[in-house]
């Protein structure tokens, strides 16, 4: 049993995955921050689901204020990098290019704890060289169990996108086809009424 509780505690510190979904008003900014060791590797992956043409800017900033990644008008996205120092690292999602449309964006914040040394204590008994294994496939299974959820999340969120266009679509096509109707029933009765017009000035004369 401490065993197998130490490896849940190895598998949790080892990868820490946060998904959020926001909505960014026309003309600002929302920005969010990690507090991170050096070394530790941080992914940020983001899908605008709802609003205007499906995009947004975003910028990653480190603990200096120097950005680290920069994106303009982008509708989907995934970004991972090592941080070099400890420190806040901040992420901001802009819609400041839009007028009057607010942006729906989810997005995942993943946290890779930097691994050990693997020449710090080096394992000599059996016992030992075990309970590194499991860790190791522990760590395995959890990077796999990231990015399947990940997947999972991201077709979500295209599902719902290509799901919403549609509906657009046929909602678009359904008041063309009543438009056309409309305009075809009007120019019948026009076309009625105008030969019932010129056979009556027929008889009059």
């Amino acid at each position: 049993m401490i065993l197998l509780f130490n490896l849940l505690l190895v598998f949790y510190s080892i990868c820490s995955i946060n998904a959020y979904t926001i909505t960014v008003d026309a003309h600002a900014e929302e920005c969010f921050f990690e507090k991170i060791d050096k070394d530790t590797k941080m992914g940020v992956t983001f899908e605008v689901a709802e609003g205007g043409f499906l995009d947004i800017d975003i910028k990653i900033f480190g603990p200096d204020g120097k950005i680290i990644h920069e994106g303009e008008q982008e509708g989907s996205g995934k970004y991972t990098f090592a941080a070099n120092v400890d420190g806040r690292y901040t992420y901001c999602f802009s819609n400041k290019k839009s007028t009057m449309t607010p942006k729906n964006v989810m997005f995942n914040i993943d946290v890779h704890q930097p691994t050990k040394n693997k020449d710090e204590n080096v394992p000599t008994d059996e016992d030992s060289v075990n309970h590194r294994k499991l860790e190791d496939m522990i760590t395995d299974l959890g990077n796999g169990l990231r990015d399947v959820r990940n997947e999972q999340e991201y077709m979500a969120v295209r599902d719902r996108n290509h799901r919403a266009i549609n509906e657009s679509t046929n909602f678009r096509v359904v008041l063309w086809s009543i438009f056309e109707a409309t305009v075809l029933a009007a120019m019948t009765v026009g076309q009625i009424f105008y030969l019932k017009r010129f056979f009556e000035v027929r008889r009059v004369v």
